[in-house]
């Protein structure tokens, strides 16, 4: 998870270096930076125009250019970026989508239920042409979509009843804006009386009810009172400017931040004494000013503050979110996150895309269920303070310069899809080729698995988790408090020969104790030799040539030999064991005490073996006593063989003691040896 994260913030730091790299070519280019004012003179009509109608003022009662401009310039400064969208919009020309309502229930869920929005619905009367016709009405789509105001068709054919109820016996406008200044208040529906069916009479219409909802002062006194006055509203963003009514775009935000913003437009068209503006440090005529208990910030100064619906509403969201928006932005986040495991996971395609799929559910899930408790936390009534202390952590952060930038980024990339998805997918092929140049120097195997054998390992691995009881993976020794396995109980009851055997793997076996059978009172090999002549029997003799060939052994290739064995290889037969040629051919300590010394067999030295092994004397694998110097293992459940015995029995997938059956990756309770009782008689 910590390398997915740290390669999705190497990502945003390339996107933000690659944004300046942009603006700098821009800079060398055209001469211009998008902070930069554009002189409104310099434009031509048809530009004029555009910057109007995105801004959402209306311009069909003025015919000549130079009021065009002064309406511009009364507006707001414009800047180079703000036109670059503005045309690049209009040329643009996509088709947006309008609803069609089938019903009573459908517009109420869609336009009477929602709060936060602006409706224009046009309703057709039964056996009625529409009032606009379809070309007027799509170009009513396309203007108004500008300022987040859906539309929609509502044919009372689909429901004569509701139309008959609601008084629409004929073809009509409606508009829904929500009636009070609270979140989730009260909408109400007004019906265009209008004569004149056009689309910039109808434009105005709608902007004139959204405008109404704004609160307007018309003097100083009342400026002055509302400056001053401490209400709900902890944020305020004001609009000082000489127009008859505030632009299209700052209304519709109004209603968007209904209970989050107040908006408030100061109409400065004929105040005689503005000095109090200048005391609250208002100098100059369009501006936009975001009163916080922080103090006052001017909307504009910073790169990417257009006057455009679009910039100012992510401005406003960074610094009042709601619980939605956090909740999306870590949606987003999150799912970017999970998307990089299809460059880091390595191997076969298939086996890319199923990790994606499990990394994409379990993140998305771990997201949802860390989200209840946080809107359960939020709901509490003692939380006030934290809340408005986070609020104000956000107004800090996101009124700087460095947050600015991050915003026109986030306008530049999410006006241009493509290049945000190119530059993921460049960036997610480098990870891809910087990891698989690492596990190639780690010489990992996994890197070249094609699909038929990563889909041949999965399936395997599937039926022995679905016909087999679940084995532990953890190394041993563990510790653990259970004195019974009940896997071992259900392996006991099932039938071996209708299970699969389990992918266990054979790691646990380098753990499992190791030691070097040794005697008592042993003679050294030299000694013996020089005791008994070479006429002795037969067996005699061949001890001698056992003792010297073990002289010849060296330790490294023990060690090796031994390894070799642990690892699985499988040269080594059942029949003929050459991996312990080495260890399992010497005499036993018991047939050696009786051919060389007259005093009886010599006892084995069981201050070598480790705590909890049962003390014996022959490996039940291959029916041998033990020799002196073999090596010898054992098991957690205390049964000690051939060390060679038992890995080849364990790696051919039998993990289970030989004797008692228990598991051998499992721990069990340590055998405890009697002690003796003392032939001391008590004093």
């Amino acid at each position: 998870m910590w390398v997915k994260l740290c390669c999705l913030l190497l990502y945003f730091l390339a996107l933000f270096v690659l944004a300046r790299v942009f603006e700098a070519v821009a800079w060398y280019e055209s001469g211009f930076l998008a902070t930069q004012l554009v002189d409104p003179v310099a434009l031509s009509f048809r530009k004029l125009r555009t910057i109007l109608e995105c801004r959402g003022l209306g311009h069909s009662g003025l015919p000549e250019k130079k009021d065009v401009r002064e309406l511009v310039e009364k507006s707001g400064d414009l800047m180079e970026g703000e036109l670059y969208s503005a045309l690049k919009e209009e040329e643009a020309s996509e088709s947006v989508s309008s609803t069609n309502f089938s019903g009573e229930m459908h517009f109420y869920e869609l336009v009477e239920d929602t709060k936060d929005g602006i409706w224009l619905v046009q309703v057709i009367a039964n056996d009625r042409s529409p009032l606009v016709g379809k070309v007027h009405w799509e170009k009513m789509v396309k203007k108004v979509s500008r300022f987040g105001i859906r539309t929609g068709t509502f044919n009372c054919s689909s429901d004569p009843r509701y139309c008959k109820r609601r008084g629409w016996l004929k073809s009509t406008l409606i508009m829904s804006v929500p009636q009070t200044s609270t979140s989730k208040g009260k909408v109400m529906l007004k019906e265009y009386s209008g004569r004149k069916i056009e689309v910039e009479h109808i434009f105005k219409w709608i902007t004139a009810h959204a405008a109404s909802r704004i609160k307007t002062i018309y003097n100083s006194e009342h400026l002055k009172e509302e400056w001053n006055k401490s209400d709900q509203y902890r944020v305020k963003i004001y609009l000082f400017a000489n127009l008859d009514q505030p632009p299209a775009f700052f209304s519709a935000l109004s209603v968007k931040f209904t209970g989050r913003v107040e908006f408030i437009f100061v109409n400065v068209e004929n105040w005689d004494n503005k000095s109090y503006m200048a005391e609250i440090g208002i100098y100059k005529t369009p501006s936009y000013i975001l009163r916080t208990p922080e103090g006052i910030y001017r909307y504009g100064n910073n790169t990417g503050e257009f006057i455009s619906l679009r910039a100012m509403d992510s401005f406003l969201r960074s610094l009042q979110p709601e619980v939605n928006d956090l909740f999306v932005l870590s949606l987003v986040l999150v799912n970017l996150m999970a998307w990089m495991d299809l460059f880091i996971t390595q191997g076969a395609t298939i086996k890319r895309f199923v990790v994606l799929i499990s990394t994409l559910g379990t993140y998305n899930s771990l997201l949802i269920i860390s989200w209840l408790p946080v809107l359960g936390f939020l709901q509490l009534p003692y939380l006030d303070s934290f809340y408005e202390y986070s609020l104000k952590l956000f107004r800090y952060s996101n009124t700087t310069t460095l947050a600015s930038w991050v915003r026109a980024d986030w306008m530049f990339y999410s006006s241009h899809p493509a290049l945000f998805l190119s530059t993921y997918l460049g960036h997610g092929l480098l990870i891809d080729y910087f990891e698989k140049k690492r596990r190639r120097n780690n010489n990992t195997d996994e890197v070249n698995a094609n699909n038929l054998e990563w889909l041949s390992s999965l399936w395997d691995w599937y039926t022995s988790y679905l016909f087999h009881p679940i084995a532990s993976f953890q190394h041993f020794p563990f510790d653990s408090d259970w004195d019974e396995d009940p896997d071992l109980f259900l392996e006991r009851l099932a039938f071996p020969d209708l299970w699969l055997h389990p992918l266990i793997p054979t790691d646990y076996i380098k753990n499992l104790p190791m030691w070097r059978f040794q005697c008592l009172g042993a003679h050294s090999d030299e000694e013996m030799l020089e005791t008994f002549p070479d006429s002795e029997s037969d067996s005699d003799s061949e001890n001698k040539e056992v003792l010297s060939s073990d002289r010849e052994v060296s330790e490294d290739d023990e060690l090796s030999t031994f390894h070799r064995c642990s690892e699985g290889e499988h040269q080594c037969g059942v029949e003929a064991c050459s991996c312990a040629s080495h260890y399992c051919h010497l005499e036993p300590c018991g047939r050696r005490a009786r051919s060389y010394s007259s005093t009886g067999d010599l006892e084995p030295d069981w201050s070598a073996w480790p705590s909890g092994m049962l003390h014996c004397t022959e490996c039940v694998v291959c029916l041998e006593n033990f020799a002196k110097g073999c090596l010898l293992m054992g098991l957690p459940c205390g049964h000690v063989f051939h060390q060679n015995c038992i890995v080849m029995w364990l790696a051919g997938g039998r993990h289970c003691c030989p004797v008692c059956r228990w598991a051998s990756y499992k721990k069990k309770q340590p055998y405890t040896h009697p002690q003796p009782l003392s032939s001391e008689p008590p004093s």
